[in-house]
Parts: structure tokens; sequence; C-alpha cells
């Protein structure tokens, strides 16, 4: 029993890490696609300082960690299914993660696991398995599929148009060079913020395995211990550095697809666009993050560059384009829903 525990333990750790760089590749486009679009940074030095950002970021705080690892299904599914709903979930976000960055469309990972992992509870002890309620963190995470693409072009929107009227007496080369040195200052915020809430995903991914891991082996008190161990540097401290290089390597390859389209197709961007899209969508994920609420960066950032565009005329937006963005983010949930719970059947047809 011990080997078999240890063993699936460490096939949970393995798939957390695939998970963490399938969300760097989708999500790389988050942070830098707006100053790779514009022009303002290039590729390289954009990568590297998202990776660098998306590292520090993920090691910051464990809010959005324990929604994840604690906030979805209910102990005793996970006492009595240990491993299974978990590694389902995993694999439904893995596989259609990877599927929307080959087709260039930016999608959200949090849904993508957070749909799989619930749906993989259901098909093994049916609707009780999901910690239901109005202010239970799944309800929070889909109010958030609402509001966060909401705020992030309002904000856009709004921050654009008080760029324009306060900079409207400067001459155009003057702002694009200001804007282009911002940039670097923005990509680095939207790129820590991306890790602190999207980089902390699959530390509270690893740490529910840990929680089921110890018990399984009958050291109950050791298991009741592990999030504090990881919040405080203990024995578990090698738990955010893997997670935070996982999403950092992730970004450092970078799904250039993905890329393409946010920074090139939705609209055309200047600096100044750039500029207001990233902070705005920065400052939405940012106060997400401190309230632990797993929002998708990809539809905070999404939507700014909509909101930026739309500041000059609405037909500078690329609607076909965004409309596609838009039904992937819908899609992704009966999706990754219907993956997780074949995965999760599969599994318990088998052990």
């Amino acid at each position: 029993m011990p080997d078999a525990s240890l063993g699936l333990l460490l096939l949970i750790i393995a798939l957390a890490i695939g998970f963490g760089i399938v969300n760097g590749f989708n999500d790389a486009a988050n942070a830098i696609a707006t100053s790779i679009g514009c022009r303002a940074i290039s590729p390289r030095n954009a990568i590297i300082l998202a990776a660098s950002c998306n590292l520090a970021g993920a090691a910051t705080g464990l809010a959005v960690a324990k929604t994840i690892g604690q906030g979805i299904l209910t102990p005793e599914v996970l006492s009595q299914f240990s491993y299974l709903p978990v590694i389902a979930g995993l694999a439904s976000a893995i596989v259609w993660g990877s599927l929307a960055t080959y087709w260039g469309l930016p999608v959200s990972i949090t849904h993508s696991f957070a749909a799989g992992l619930a749906a993989a509870g259901m098909a093994l002890a049916g609707s009780e398995a999901v910690i239901w309620g109005w202010n239970s963190r799944l309800v929070q995470t889909l109010e958030a599929v609402v509001t966060a693409p909401v705020l992030g072009f309002i904000g856009g929107f709004v921050l654009m148009v008080i760029l324009f009227w306060v900079f409207r007496r400067s001459a155009p080369s003057k702002i694009r060079v200001y804007f282009s040195r911002l940039q670097w200052l923005t990509t680095a915020f939207l790129a820590y913020s991306h890790g602190k809430n999207d980089g902390q995903m699959p530390i509270g991914v690893i740490a529910m395995a840990l929680v089921i891991y110890f018990q399984q082996i009958g050291q109950p008190g050791q298991s009741a211990t592990v999030w504090q161990e990881i919040a405080l540097g203990g024995n578990l401290w090698w738990v955010i550095i893997v997670s935070a290089l996982a999403i950092s390597s992730g970004t450092a390859v970078g799904g250039w697809r993905v890329i393409k389209t946010l920074g090139m197709k939705v609209t055309t961007l200047e600096p100044i666009h750039g500029f207001a899209s990233n902070l705005s969508a920065a400052t939405v994920i940012e106060i997400a993050s401190l309230l632990g609420i797993p929002v998708s960066t990809t539809h905070c950032a999404s939507s700014a560059i909509m909101g930026v565009g739309a500041t000059k005329r609405l037909s500078a937006v690329r609607w076909g384009v965004a409309s596609n963005i838009v039904a992937a983010w819908i899609l992704t949930f009966p999706i990754c829903g219907g993956l997780g719970y074949l995965f999760a059947w599969l599994l318990k047809m088998v052990f």
C-alpha cells in the first residue's frame, strides 16, 4: 500500500508539473502579447521578463492554492477515492490546454482544471462530491468568468480614455517612446500577478496529493500540517519552488500562436494601448489573488485588449477573432467537464 500510494503521489506531482508548463504555454500570451505586438519589447527580453516575474509571483502567497486544494471537492470524496479525481482533473486541463495552444486560442487553464476536477468528483460520487453554495469557492470561480472579463474590458477602456485626455497635446513620437519604456513595468506587473494567481494552482494540487498520501500511510498528524509546512518554508518548501519553476519554464518556451492571436489579431496596438491593457488586467488579477479567487488571466488580459481597442472605434476590434476567443472560453467548461468525467469513470473502472 505505501509503495502504491507513493507511486500515485509521484504521478500527481508529474502531472502537476505538466499542468504548470501547459499553463505557461497558453498564458504566456497574457503578459507579453501586447509588448511584443506593439514592438515595445523584443520577444527575447519579453519572455525573460515574464518568466522571471511569473516565478516570483508563484512563490508569493497561498490563497489561490488553498482554494484549488481545499475549496472544490469535499474532504470525504478525496478520502474515499484518493487521487482519482485529481488525476482526471489534471489530465483534462492538460489535454484541453495543449489543444487550445496549438490552435492559437487563449483559454483559461484555471477554469479547465476546476471544471475537470468538479466533473471528476461527480463521476465518482455524484453531485454531493462538490462543495456548493453561494459562498463556495467553486461558485466564486464561476462568477469570476463573467466579472473578470467585464472588469478587464471596462478598466482598459476607461484607462485608455483618461490617457488620451492627459496626453492629448503630446507628440505621438514622444508618447510612443514614453509608453514603450513604461511597458516594461506593466508587463512585469501582469506576469507577476499571473504567477500569483495561476502559478499557485500546481501548489494546491501537490498539497492536496500530499494530504491524501499522509492519510493513506497512517500519518494524519503530518497530513494536518501540510499547508503550514508549505507556508512557513518547512520540509515542504520544495512544493513552491517546483510549481513556480514549472509555470515559468512554460512561459519561457512561450505559446507563439496564442501570442500572435492576442498581440496582433484582436486589434492594432501601440505602446500606450499595451500599457493600459496590461495595467488594468494586472490590477483585476492582483485583487482576485489577494481574495483567494482563481480568475482567468486570459479572460482579463484579452478583454482589456478589446477594451483599449474599442476606444478608437468599435470597428477597430476584430470582433470575429474576439468571438472565437469568447467561444473558446465558454467551451472550456463542457469540454473539460466531459473529459474530467470520462477520465474519472475510466480510472474508477481500472482501480
